[in-house]
């Protein structure tokens, strides 16, 4: 399976607009991708359009830590 790559300027942006229906798509899609023995990777895209990639996740456990990290900055109000 092929590799996921995840632009965590997205996942930012998700998180200051309360976008539960794209956090929630992003994160099936990259338990599919674990559950098919692929990767899920972390990057970042700079102004400049640079990308630097700094945390990759092999496990199911791996990416509900970091699920559960994003959802608890999410506003209750929504």
């Amino acid at each position: 399976m092929e590799d996921l790559v995840i632009a965590v300027n997205n996942i930012e942006e998700w998180q200051t607009l309360n976008d539960t229906d794209s956090l929630g798509r992003v994160f099936r899609r990259a338990q599919s991708v674990l559950v098919g023995g692929g990767k899920v990777v972390l990057e970042r895209v700079q102004p400049s359009g640079q990308r630097y990639k700094f945390e990759e996740f092999t496990t199911l456990e791996d990416l509900e830590a970091y699920k559960k990290n994003v959802y608890k900055y999410l506003r209750d109000d929504a």
